[in-house]
């Protein structure tokens, strides 16, 4: 490194000595840690990382290689990869099958139900809460609409059948208005709708956990920039708050549409019946039957297979879309 420069600029001695410049060295580019200096000096944060991925290997991606019977022969008690190879059998015969495509529609048509009541109803009540002042009523109204969430399902598949059977709370308001009573769960029309209340009620208090978290990262100046501006509060919901929480809306709609194809397997089996089939039945309950009820495993494994490939193309449309048009996605 070389040392200061004096600059003479001719001055006398009676004036200001004029000041030295320094000339330095460019700074050398840091090298990057290598994986063994990051792991010996975070060792500790990894090994926090060491029971989720043996938990993803051995329930997520190890069962992974069972969809290899999905082109091969198998038979309960012989190999587990199957006896031999058929190719494209068991997918050509559930493309032909009209039970197939019957669940497969009632699949597209409650998972869109799900996701038009259920995705944008807890940010209207996350935004209903934010405007709350009196602390005490903001929290029992998020006590109220967050226990649902814990119940087990069956329990909410019997408080729904008994809710609507024909002595049920529903059937009385219908004689108490002059009505004859129905058997709602053995008419299919009424299924879909039976059921996605029945979702809104269990998770739509769940669902504003994370907006409300979001909705505390908003900077307060913006809020006030706007009141200055004349904004009104709805206005400034529109232009500060929402888009505040987009990446989050985005995020959490990403991840819906991943799993609009395994829509609500546990509950949709408690409550059909051989009379919904026709609006009830959908592909995981039909999986379920065919693998379990009728031992034909290689037929469900087909259908398993193709049901995870439209749930990733799914997922990887909704994120390209997201990172294209609105600039957040998920990577």
């Amino acid at each position: 490194m070389r040392g200061p420069v004096s600059v003479d600029s001719g001055a006398s001695s009676g004036d200001v000595a004029p000041a030295e410049t320094t000339v330095r060295a460019p700074l050398a580019p840091r090298r990057r840690r290598s994986w063994r200096q990051a792991w010996r000096r975070d060792w500790q944060l990894y090994s926090l990382a060491v029971l989720p991925l043996l938990f993803f290997l051995v329930f997520r991606y190890l069962p992974m290689i069972g969809n290899i019977i999905a082109f091969r022969r198998f038979k309960p008690g012989g190999s587990i990869f199957g006896e031999y190879w058929v190719g494209l059998r068991y997918f050509r015969m559930f493309f032909t099958d009209p039970t197939f495509w019957e669940a497969f529609t009632n699949t597209l048509v409650i998972g869109a139900l799900t996701l038009l009541f259920c995705f944008p109803l807890p940010i209207v009540l996350a935004l209903l809460l934010n405007e709350v002042r009196a602390r005490r009523f903001k929290r029992f109204v998020q006590s109220v609409s967050y226990l649902p969430h814990f119940l087990s399902i069956v329990i909410v598949a019997a408080m729904v059948m008994q809710f609507t059977s024909v002595d049920g709370t529903a059937n009385q308001l219908v004689r108490l208005f002059g009505g004859d009573p129905v058997a709602f769960l053995q008419h299919p029309e009424w299924f879909r709708t039976i059921y996605v209340s029945s979702e809104v009620w269990q998770t739509v208090g769940w669902g504003t956990i994370l907006y409300l978290a979001a909705l505390t990262t908003i900077d307060e100046d913006l809020y006030q920039a706007a009141r200055i501006d004349g904004a009104s509060r709805l206005r400034q919901t529109w232009h500060v708050t929402l888009p505040g929480i987009r990446p989050t809306m985005v995020t959490l709609l990403i991840l819906n549409i991943g799993s609009f194809m395994a829509v609500g397997f546990e509950k949709i089996l408690l409550l059909y019946n051989p009379l919904t089939y026709p609006t009830a039945d959908v592909i995981s309950t039909y999986l379920f039957r065919m693998g379990f009820q009728s031992s034909n495993f290689s037929y469900a494994a087909a259908i398993g297979l193709f049901e995870a490939v439209i749930g990733l193309v799914l997922v990887l449309s909704a994120n390209l879309i997201s990172r294209r048009t609105v600039g957040t996605s998920l990577w």
